[in-house]
């Protein structure tokens, strides 16, 4: 009787639920779409407004003198700060949602038990659309090794993962077309799997601390991606913005600054001085400025719009952008607490020499 009961409990339970679910993610899905419409409606034409919104803001209402310095820095700052938020903010939210199918849960999954070679593109493909920033370095790392991830693979990864993400390619398709982004997600790929393979073909797993392999298997977030309703993914795009938005809007501000004065005030031409291609050494030398910096590509890249703007080259500015975002001095301090200085050193130059070769190579073809 008991089973003849469970069985009907379980019959009435499979032919309700996927009707009730069906009905119940119309609903959420009719409830979204027109205030979803409206508000990327509002978005688009705020968007295309900005140019002259800027110029109206600089000229008529702050009545400042055209072909000034000071005037073009203002312009500058007030045209790209809503520019590059208005991005920020409508990337940081459709991934958001695409990350709800998605945990680095389940990257590690994927990329446990896969062989190195194979394992390193994985992983580097993988780092683009995994949250992942500086301050979870260690716990992801821990998560990944715990899971026989090897070492190289997870390399890959975190390499990957901060340098190449949606938000800086969208922001560099935003404000330089598609072919620098292109070339940026290229080479980024490219530094990633190699450094990744290069640091696993040199076995250093001693080098980890021991108490690493000791630990228990981290785990991030949810892992019950699917159990989740479409009002559940919206909230977890809008979450995302919260969070993410609200933590790096101060970064993107001050980098749009900084990119503000270099615009407003450096000479033509100036930069190409020491950051040209024609000098050899701009690009250890970028390489070498970016490293202390610590900031993420949303406060990064309006720099180096600026910088491309007075000359300095390609390659230069690229290397100068991987080397902030890639091989930051808080990434390398934290990272100390689950690698040893001889592997965290390693890291950092074999990353350092896949850079400087993307610098010099875009500096000698472009």
């Amino acid at each position: 009787m008991e089973g003849n009961a469970c069985c009907d409990s379980e019959a009435e339970r499979g032919v309700g639920e996927p009707d009730q679910l069906l009905v119940i993610g119309s609903k959420d899905l009719r409830s979204y779409l027109l205030p979803g419409i409206l508000l990327l409606s509002g978005w688009w034409l705020l968007y295309r407004s900005l140019a002259p919104l800027s110029r109206w803001l600089t000229y008529d209402v702050f009545s400042l003198a055209r072909g000034s310095h000071f005037a073009s820095a203002v312009e500058f700052f007030v045209f790209d700060t809503p520019k590059v938020l208005l991005l920020l903010t409508l990337v940081v939210f459709g991934v958001g949602v695409a990350r709800s199918y998605f945990t680095p849960d389940r990257a590690r999954r994927i990329l446990a038990g896969k062989r190195e070679a194979v394992g390193n593109v994985f992983a580097a493909l993988l780092g683009i659309v995994t949250p992942f920033c500086s301050c979870s370095a260690v716990p992801m790392f821990i998560g990944f090794v715990t899971a026989g991830v090897p070492l190289g693979v997870t390399f890959s990864f975190l390499i990957s993962a901060p340098m190449v993400n949606e938000i800086a390619l969208v922001l560099l398709f935003g404000l330089f077309g598609w072919k620098i982004a292109a070339l940026y997600l290229g080479t980024g790929l490219g530094v990633a799997m190699i450094a990744g393979w290069a640091i696993g073909r040199l076995g250093m797993e001693r080098h980890v601390e021991p108490w690493v392999y000791q630990a228990v298997g981290i785990r991030e977030g949810r892992t019950e991606e699917e159990a989740m309703s479409i009002a559940d993914r919206i909230r977890y795009g809008y979450e995302a913005v919260r969070d993410i938005v609200g933590k790096v809007w101060v970064y993107v501000v001050l980098g749009i600054a900084v990119g503000a004065g270099i615009h407003g005030y450096v000479p033509e031409n100036f930069l190409a001085s020491f950051m040209g291609s024609g000098a050899w050494w701009s690009v250890p030398l970028a390489v070498l400025i970016g490293i202390p910096m610590y900031s993420n590509a949303a406060g990064i890249i309006p720099v180096v719009q600026a910088l491309l703007a007075k000359g300095a080259a390609l390659g230069t500015v690229l290397a100068f952008m991987m080397a902030v975002i890639g091989l930051s001095l808080p990434e390398m301090i934290i990272l100390r607490k689950v690698l040893k200085v001889r592997l965290v050193a390693t890291f950092a130059g074999v990353v350092g020499i896949g850079i400087l070769i993307v610098g010099y190579l875009f500096n000698l073809v472009l």
